[in-house]
């Protein structure tokens, strides 16, 4: 997949481009409808299937403390939208310049003198231009002059529930993996740079792979089934996100750090600096302090046979 990262990076002209227009956080079932017109409506005619999309999310720059965390930061998105079949991905810098574009701006200056396109494909709540001003009659009246059509997908539903990215955020943000993955069309994942720790799971028989923390939405804090995915292979494992209570001294009243740790099964090699893939199956308990690593390793042993009869059986 290309990736055209900037305005001024564009130095080619798109063949008969039918492009999909939106932020695309979480790439969920929704997103990947949109995708599936667009490839289906290049191909009728010999074109180049196009997402155009956003860095960073607008929200980031215009109201940065009512940012939500990202399902999917930049590098994750453009995973996940190579993996559905798209050709090119042209990125537009978010700045504040930008931002205070009209609606009129942003169709003619960049939409038709940049990316020439045939066809133009939203989502139903789509929403563009300053203040968020121009919605898809917006667009689909901008561009009626340029003989571009604009063509608007319904609102997806999956058991009833419109499929959005604020829905599984808040799924994701309470622990309900599966619901979540239902909405997505696949486990939630998290990728991240395994770091050295405090080698505690070593020394208890479990030795864990400790990720680096971004500013992704992480699910709150508790163990997980998990998959997880190194070098094109994929494990089966247990995940723990949380502050370690067991091996904290909490008389001190200093706020522990947040860490992710990964007990990957049936498998023993050291991949410190390297990154993996962890996706998010089911949650299995909350975090327990342990009045002795005994007790710990006692309860691993439990939640690993747990997920192996309900989770791996498989």
């Amino acid at each position: 997949m290309e990736i055209i990262y900037g305005i001024e990076q564009l130095k080619r002209s798109f063949n008969n481009a039918v492009a999909a227009l939106g932020n695309f956080d979480g790439v969920h079932l929704g997103h990947q409808k949109i995708f599936e017109r667009v490839k289906a409506e290049a191909a009728k005619i010999g074109g180049e299937g196009v997402v155009i999309t956003f860095e960073p999310h607008p929200l980031k720059v215009l109201s940065p403390s009512h940012c939500p965390p990202l399902l999917t930061p930049f590098p994750k998105k453009m995973m996940l939208i190579e993996k559905s079949g798209i050709q090119t991905v042209f990125c537009i810098e978010f700045t504040l310049p930008f931002s205070r574009l009209s609606p009129r701006e942003f169709v003619e200056n960049v939409l038709i003198k940049k990316v020439h396109p045939k066809r133009i494909i939203v989502g139903y709540n789509y929403h563009f231009g300053e203040k968020k001003s121009g919605d898809a009659k917006t667009l689909k009246m901008l561009c009626s002059p340029f003989q571009v059509e604009v063509e608007v997908v319904e609102p997806l539903l999956v058991e009833g529930v419109a499929v959005s990215s604020s829905r599984i955020r808040e799924l994701v943000r309470n622990g309900r993996m599966e619901e979540a993955s239902r909405l997505l069309g696949r486990n939630y994942p998290v990728i991240g740079k395994v770091i050295e720790g405090a080698k505690r799971g070593q020394a208890l028989g479990f030795p864990t792979a400790n990720l680096e923390m971004t500013d992704e939405l992480y699910p709150p804090i508790g163990v997980y089934a998990v998959e997880v995915t190194w070098n094109h292979q994929t494990y089966q494992g247990l995940a723990s996100i949380g502050k370690n209570p067991t091996f904290r001294d909490v008389s001190t009243g200093l706020q522990a750090p947040v860490s992710l740790e990964v007990y990957i099964l049936n498998f023993n090699r050291m991949i410190y600096g390297e990154k993996i893939r962890v996706d998010f199956v089911k949650r299995i308990r909350g975090e327990i302090r342990f009045d002795s690593p005994a007790f710990l390793v006692e309860q691993i042993r439990r939640d690993i046979a747990w997920a192996k009869e309900n989770v791996f059986r498989n």
